[in-house]
């Protein structure tokens, strides 16, 4: 692989990946996941119309994305009281459980790899 290449982080996350995925939990896409991130990782105030723009996407992708991280209970919407045509996007509980869990299963996986000694490489 290439200096810009790092087979230790892509190891890292597809060890990740093979957890969430055998795990008995649903997974989300990874359109799905980086509208969860960007929520949880920006400040807010989060609309449809913002969120959109930051991936630069249309905003029914974002709408599709957020119509199943809602079902999920990851985040929620609310109308904005000042500008009632705005929904706003909001983080919940649940969706911070998740993302707190996904942290650990990151780090298990990069103690996971480190301990193959090289095996990524």
């Amino acid at each position: 692989m290439t200096e810009k290449t790092s087979p230790r982080m892509l190891k890292i996350w597809h060890t990740a990946n093979l957890d969430v995925v055998r795990s008995n939990e649903p997974d989300l896409t990874m359109r799905q996941m980086t509208v969860l991130l960007t929520v949880y990782m920006t400040l807010p105030p989060h609309t449809v119309r913002g969120l959109a723009e930051k991936m630069n996407v249309t905003k029914p992708v974002i709408t599709r994305a957020l119509d199943t991280l809602s079902q999920r209970g990851l985040i929620k919407r609310k109308r904005d009281e000042k500008d009632r045509r705005n929904v706003l996007v909001q983080r919940t509980v649940k969706g911070a459980v998740y993302l707190s869990e996904l942290s650990d299963r990151i780090l298990a996986a990069e103690k996971l790899v480190d301990g193959e000694h090289g095996d990524y490489e």
